[in-house]
């Protein structure tokens, strides 16, 4: 309990300290998030190719590659969570809003303000523990169950690297709220260059 309590007073910390650097954190986090997205990329392509391989080699060569599974498996939640803040910056993720959006403004900035916050938190949570799992998995040099015996703490690193930038995006969106003169606007959907 007191961890958890550890954590949440820290997060509020870094909540207030982000608040007096406002501009530079938001241009920081949008760069950190272009990397990462354009790595979730390389790494989506590599999969595609690596699962292709395997099955050629499985069907055509009958040459499968061992531990081609787990492999693919272990790659799966870099995809995700490498990705997951810069989809939240684009406000991508699926949401219930049927109530929220039937409220007054006024209303409507204050739920999202404390939705924010509450998130914040949880992803704050969920990366510090997450990152305790990543390094134990490191300590222990814990490898998957058959050969070629891959590492898993890439991959479970990647998951509190995730929730950490997530939590991040969700402190920015919720100063952007806060104190809009001070932040730059949130990024849009004409941004994605998407049409209806």
């Amino acid at each position: 309990m007191g961890e958890l309590l550890a954590v949440i007073v820290s997060t509020l910390v870094v909540a207030g300290l982000l608040a007096l650097v406002a501009a530079r954190a938001e241009m920081f986090q949008r760069a950190l998030e272009n990397l990462l997205i354009g790595v979730s990329t390389l790494i989506i392509l590599f999969v595609l190719f690596y699962v292709l391989a395997e099955v050629v080699a499985r069907y055509v060569f009958n040459a499968p590659q061992p531990g081609h599974l787990e492999g693919a498996e272990l790659l799966l939640p870099m995809i995700v969570f490498l990705a997951v803040s810069y989809t939240q910056a684009r406000h991508g993720h699926v949401g219930m809003t049927l109530v929220i959006d039937a409220l007054p403004p006024a209303i409507r900035r204050r739920t999202d303000l404390v939705i924010l916050v509450l998130s914040m938190l949880t992803c704050a949570v969920l990366a510090y523990f997450g990152a305790k799992y990543a390094y134990q998995s490191w300590d222990y040099d814990d490898v998957t169950m058959s050969p070629p015996f891959w590492p898993v703490w890439p991959s479970a690193a990647a998951v509190p690297l995730g929730y950490l930038l997530l939590a991040l995006r969700m402190c920015l969106q919720a100063l952007q709220i806060v104190m809009p003169e001070r932040f730059p606007e949130p990024i849009r959907d004409d941004e994605l260059h998407v049409t209806d």
